[in-house]
């Protein structure tokens, strides 16, 4: 991957310091690539995936939602195997919820 890591030092609690992983989109392309098809994976589990993957603590929670917005207009990766359909986020998504079931049930 030719993606260079973003880590940017952030607090956590009164006297500590977390690294976050400030993913690239290409980077959530990877993880999206690499979940189960047919079934609905854990958002939080691909964003721990990629935070241990590049020596964080965390991965950006709001850094991977815009990017999973944009790869749902583009159609560059299987977005909808980590978008539940039943939270109020997969609206945000092209094709929003339906779409999204629709994918899982095609992948099936």
């Amino acid at each position: 991957m030719s993606d260079i890591p973003v880590i940017k030092m952030r607090p956590k609690g009164r006297a500590q310091e977390q690294r976050m992983l400030i993913p690239s989109e290409s980077m959530v392309v990877d993880a999206l690539q690499s979940a189960p098809t047919g079934q609905l994976s854990d958002l939080a589990e691909i964003r721990r995936a990629l935070a241990a993957k590049y020596c964080a603590d965390a991965c950006c929670p709001v850094t991977v939602q815009r990017h999973l917005v944009h790869i749902s207009k583009e159609g560059s990766a299987p977005f909808w195997r980590v978008v539940d359909p039943d939270r109020p986020f997969a609206r945000r998504m092209a094709g929003g919820p339906d779409r999204i079931r629709e994918k899982l049930a095609g992948e099936s």
